[in-house]
């Protein structure tokens, strides 16, 4: 019996719309391989040399470009496409950033900025943000999807039911998910490679990096789901989860609100306990701390909670 086959797609096959009208760049069978080689999301506008003055000349209209497609024999409209994440290796440099107008608090972070990331050590390795402060490498795309099934282009930047900039952090090697499929083939494609990321990235990046990844794309004829669901390789952020954490928590009667809350709370920890600038925080926010819907049933307040691993403290 021979092992089915691998296809390699380039990091120059690139779209940046959900559309069923893009030609794919392959085709394989269901239960066959493909590997990626994927640039940033900001589709290689940012460097390992950059400075803050890529962020100021960011083309949104290249940014959050994604792989593919991949058409996949056999997938109809109402199946499923599972995807078995096999392998996700990210380059040894990364970014993150604050963009002017992106964010959970883009109102009160008006400048730009920008740090450059120099990751050790490949998917088990670690990123050093300051002195004393090292973040867990683990690695996963943010933008995982399939083409509509309705005429028209959508953009890459929101999540829709057939995947899209999902953002999840849980999505790492040895994760399976599975995407309903609307168009013939699935169409898959993917992209937005992050070495790390907080749930909720509330600066609106995580730590970017360009990401080589395989996974395995089986048709699921058995399975039928309207929206996104998956299985994770094991226990949640197994990497940070190995300590106590430190929490703040924001309450309001609007749950954006109360989360963003959350946020400045943890915001004024991080710079009077550990010395960092607000935009350092920010950052770190985004990268480090994971944001929790702690209570949502004793209304007229919501209670969200920012969860920041004490494990990233080396000193």
């Amino acid at each position: 019996m021979t092992n089915p086959r691998t296809i390699h797609i380039h990091r120059d096959k690139w779209h940046l719309a959900w559309d069923h009208s893009i030609e794919p760049v392959a085709s394989i069978e269901s239960g066959e391989t493909v590997s990626l080689d994927m640039t940033d999301s900001s589709c290689g506008q940012i460097g390992p040399d950059s400075t803050v003055d890529a962020i100021k000349n960011l083309d949104f209209g290249r940014v959050d470009q994604v792989n593919g497609p991949v058409y996949v024999a056999g997938a109809e409209p109402g199946d499923t496409l599972e995807v078995e994440f096999l392998d996700l290796q990210p380059a040894n440099w990364g970014w993150s950033a604050i963009i002017p107008g992106f964010g959970l608090l883009a109102d009160e972070f008006s400048e730009p900025a920008l740090k450059i990331w120099r990751l050790e050590g490949g998917a088990e390795g670690w990123a050093e943000f300051a002195p004393g402060i090292r973040i867990p490498v683990e690695p996963f795309c943010g933008e995982i999807g399939l083409a509509p099934g309705a005429p028209g282009a959508l953009s890459t930047i929101p999540p829709y039911r057939h995947g899209g900039n999902m953002d999840t952090k849980h999505i790492t090697k040895g994760a399976r998910l599975f995407l309903p499929v609307e168009a013939p083939g699935a169409l898959f494609s993917m992209g937005d490679g992050h070495a790390a990321q907080g749930d909720g990235e509330v600066c609106g990046t995580a730590i970017e990096a360009p990401m080589q990844a395989t996974v395995r794309l089986t048709v699921r004829k058995d399975l039928k789901i309207n929206e996104p669901q998956f299985v994770t390789a094991g226990p949640l952020a197994r990497r940070t989860n190995t300590a106590p954490y430190y929490v703040t928590d924001g309450i309001a009667p609007d749950l954006l609100e109360a989360t963003r809350k959350a946020i400045r709370h943890m915001i004024e920890h991080l710079q009077k306990n550990y010395g960092l600038s607000r935009a350092d925080a920010y950052m770190l926010c985004s990268v480090a701390v994971d944001l929790k819907l702690c209570e949502v049933v004793d209304l007229p307040n919501f209670l969200v909670g920012a969860f920041l691993p004490q494990s990233i403290f080396t000193a």
